[in-house]
């Protein structure tokens, strides 16, 4: 059994609102995307980062978007874990979140994802040249 599907071989519900979500992004957001370089940089600048919040049962809601927004503008790159029990895979879960904070998904690694959106009032981190 492949990613998603379920036991008959069939595409599960999951993968397809997955695939719908990312064919939204990448259409919609195509001149906000950072170069493969600077996602490199970003990831290792991730590497020594604690995850600040976990998503679990409670998924992604108004509350999580405004925390995490407020996250975003004071720190610009954040760590995030997705618990067993949120329902939702990591890759959806960061899909989400990128287009709902207007933010770059940076990296996903196990059940943890990482996201990146540059300070409009105090710009921290300069990226390297695309």
């Amino acid at each position: 059994m492949r990613f998603c599907e379920t036991t008959d071989g069939a595409p599960s519900v999951d993968r397809a609102r997955f695939v719908f979500i990312l064919i939204m992004i990448l259409t919609e957001r195509s001149n906000h995307m950072i170069t493969s370089k600077q996602r490199a940089y970003l990831r290792g600048l991730a590497n020594d980062l604690p995850a600040i919040m976990q998503i679990g049962k409670g998924g992604i809601n108004e509350n999580l978007i405004k925390t995490l927004s407020d996250a975003l503008e004071a720190r610009e790159l954040i760590k995030l874990h997705v618990l067993e029990n949120c329902g939702e895979h990591p890759k959806a879960v960061i899909l989400a979140l990128s287009e709902a904070l207007e933010a770059e998904a940076v990296a996903v690694v196990g059940k943890k994802i990482v996201l990146y959106r540059a300070s409009t009032k105090e710009p921290k981190i300069e990226l390297p040249r695309a």
